[in-house]
């Protein structure tokens, strides 16, 4: 009974440090997904193809999933903060390059991409630094994972404002949203320097012998949640930008939505994935086996969402089903950050939740060039694909993620 005001103590006490964490992965989804709903404007602006307006996205995240590994060595090495704060400033360099090429150049696709690569660069010691970051700062479990649930509720609550955002910043001029990055990261760098205090227990990382040998042993204990893990999370990413890329495309082309009224739809599943996120954070506490089964629920919801596109192709049927589909997938991602975070111990934490990820990553840069070559062929292609790797991650949680025995 007395631990309880104390661990409320500790989340009140460092309130601002955890809205200066919270600042990174909504920054960072902007970054991103903040480009989703213009899209269309930049194949016409640009000239270039559906597949190539897809890189775009994709080249960021392409990035991410070999350099984020690294820059969680480093932060396990050199502190959380020493890697976060050039990584913000590497990805706001990103973001000008790519808004001065769309500005001034003619032929300005080549150079956007140039940029965009820059961004994934500092993406990638930026949001998955935070995971293990939280985990150094608390003492309890339970702390751990209700910040975590804020955490990722402001990574989701990113992806909610990004089409808004993005839609409104476009409709003034259509690069704007590359020039609103550095604004961001700029505020987002000021609040990590003032506010977010270095854990007293800090110390200088493993050299990268002895990393090795840690990663090693933490692999040969956990290898097969882990890994199992690592999928599921691709897997949901690459569901989730592949449905939005989706229903972004058809948005314009079918229904004839275009500006705000498009980004007020996208937001619709996006909202739900939110506070789904939200609620679960709150709701799993330091349960690991509560962790497992919404894990398992959360994903069958989605898979389901993705198999009942098929059968309706009305505008709110379909707005109906992809919200189902984010709650679903919101209700997972705490989840697995939690069960990653309190797992693994403090000497390998940045480097196995940035694999972590990297993962992510994967499924982020693999979606829309997988779903805009589908679209091509008929839809069952596409249903098909996607319920079968949401099937593929609700066995291996089932399978595979086993609290039980641990306890």
């Amino acid at each position: 009974m007395v631990s309880e005001p104390k661990q409320s103590n500790e989340v009140h006490e460092k309130r601002w440090a955890i809205v200066s964490m919270a600042s990174i992965p909504l920054i960072m989804t902007l970054g991103n997904s903040m480009l989703i709903p213009v899209l269309p404007i930049m194949e016409k602006e640009l000239d270039i193809s559906k597949l190539q307006s897809s890189y775009i996205i994709s080249v960021y995240s392409i990035v991410g999933i070999f350099l984020i590994p690294i820059a969680g060595f480093l932060s396990d090495r050199y502190g959380r903060k020493n890697v976060i704060i050039p990584s913000l400033i590497i990805a706001a360099i990103g973001a000008l390059i790519a808004g001065w090429a769309s500005w001034k150049m003619e032929d300005a696709f080549m150079f956007i991409l140039i940029g965009r690569i820059l961004q994934g660069v500092g993406a990638s010691g930026t949001a998955p630094i935070v995971l293990p970051l939280v985990g150094d700062m608390f003492q309890k479990d339970q702390d751990i994972s209700s910040t975590l649930g804020i955490i990722e509720t402001s990574n989701t609550f990113g992806k909610v404002l990004s089409p808004i955002l993005g839609a409104v910043l476009a409709g003034i001029i259509w690069f704007l949203p590359f020039f609103s990055i550095p604004i961001f990261c700029l505020i987002s760098v000021l609040l990590i320097i003032f506010l977010v205090k270095k854990p007293k227990d800090d110390e200088k990382g493993p050299s990268f012998k002895d990393f090795k040998q840690n990663t090693k042993e933490v692999f040969k204990e956990h290898k097969r949640w882990l890994l199992s893990i690592f999928v599921i999370g691709a897997i949901l990413m690459f569901i989730l930008f592949g449905i939005l890329f989706y229903l972004s495309s058809i948005l314009e082309e079918v229904y004839d939505f275009k500006g705000i009224k498009k980004g007020l739809y996208l937001a619709i599943p996006l909202a739900a994935l939110c506070l789904a996120s939200f609620f679960a954070g709150r709701k799993i506490k330091d349960n690991l086996v509560l962790m497992k089964w919404i894990t398992f629920v959360g994903i069958l919801v989605a898979g389901s969402a993705v198999v009942a596109i098929r059968f309706s192709d009305q505008f709110i049927y379909l707005i109906i089903v992809f919200l189902i589909c984010g709650v679903g997938i919101g209700a997972v991602l705490p989840c697995m950050d939690a069960l990653i975070t309190e797992s693994i111990k403090k000497e390998v934490r940045g480097t196995i939740t940035s694999i972590y990820s990297s993962a992510r990553f994967v499924g982020v840069a693999g979606g829309p060039p997988a779903i805009a070559l589908l679209m091509k062929q008929d839809l069952t292609w596409l249903v098909s694909l996607l319920s079968i790797l949401a099937l593929i991650a609700a066995f291996l949680a089932f399978k595979n993620i086993k609290p039980e025995s641990d306890e």
